[in-house]
């Protein structure tokens, strides 16, 4: 009876520790695939452009026209309306790389294959550590294919696309112009009328307002001009020993051998517990007994 009461013991308390092992197995296994994606995700936070605010806007147009469609033999109004719609794309690409100087050599050849610009660049940061940021202009028709190529350059770490619509913007712009050329030749036909010196000078002063604003818009609409018309590849290459993928048999291996170390660590400290508990439980059984002989001795002695 008792060697069977023994067996139920020892073989639940077995279990306990088996089901225990694998708990504590299991666990720091999936801490590797967390700890790896958190530290992914940390990873290059900061965009570089996000701090430049001169830098060159570039805009595309698409071609759509109305469902119902458009009085037969009005072509222009046609064409014009087709190239209405304008937008502003921009692709964002960070890339880590050990071999900064290849990678940095295939990006340029690459821009120069798909008849990119360069619009901006900064090279920075000492060997080691160097970093290259590139604003890159790129044809709409070959945006898809530059952004693919561009992510074959090192290991990438983040990709983001924007579109942005663009048109009423566009339209404000053609509009104010249409308004600012109106109001010019409004002035230039009262200089040919008389009047005193001041009202000249402060007519004068007035038209050359006009024309810089007048100035300022041509180089925005310039900006949505057919020839004009690029998408933005933001590029950011960063110089350092890429992370290698870690393999399942690795992970496994990590894991089995941190629970070997804390379970025999936490074996022992129950063991270690379980003996003071039993120590315990002997000194208060020595105690009772010697509280017993003394309360046998006095009840003799009386």
């Amino acid at each position: 009876m008792a060697l069977s009461f023994f067996k139920t013991k020892f073989g639940r308390g077995l279990g306990i520790f088996i089901g225990l092992f694998f708990l504590l197995f299991f666990l720091r296994l999936a801490y590797g695939y967390y700890e790896v994606d958190t530290n992914f995700a940390n990873d290059f936070s900061q965009d570089f452009f996000s701090s430049k605010g001169d830098l060159r806007k570039n805009y595309a147009s698409e071609k759509f026209y109305e469902k119902a469609p458009l009085p037969q033999g009005d072509i222009q109004q046609k064409v014009s309306y087709a190239n209405q719609q304008k937008y502003e794309k921009t692709a964002s690409i960070k890339s880590k790389t050990a071999n900064f100087e290849e990678d940095e050599k295939q990006i340029r050849q690459l821009s120069k294959g798909l008849q990119a610009i360069i619009q901006y660049e900064q090279n920075m940061g000492n060997k080691g550590s160097k970093e290259l940021h590139l604003l890159v202009g790129v044809n709409p028709e070959k945006f898809d294919e530059a952004y693919s190529q561009i992510q074959k350059i090192g290991v990438i770490k983040a990709t983001e696309i924007t579109k942005v619509d663009k048109t009423n913007e566009y339209r404000n712009l053609n509009a104010q112009k249409a308004s600012l050329e109106k109001t010019l030749q409004s002035l230039n036909e009262l200089k040919s009328k008389g009047g005193q010196i001041a009202d000249f000078v402060s007519l004068h002063d007035k038209i050359l307002e006009i024309e810089t604003q007048l100035q300022t818009l041509g180089v925005e609409l310039g900006n949505f001009d057919t020839e004009n018309e690029f998408c933005s590849i933001k590029f950011s290459l960063y110089e350092g020993i890429t992370e290698k993928k870690i393999s399942l048999a690795h992970r496994i291996k990590v894991a089995l051998e941190w629970t070997i170390q804390y379970f025999a660590l936490l074996v022992f400290i129950f063991l270690c517990m379980a003996v003071c508990t039993f120590v315990l439980l002997l000194v208060i059984e020595k105690l009772q007994l010697i509280q017993k002989l003394l309360q046998q001795t006095k009840e003799g002695e009386e």
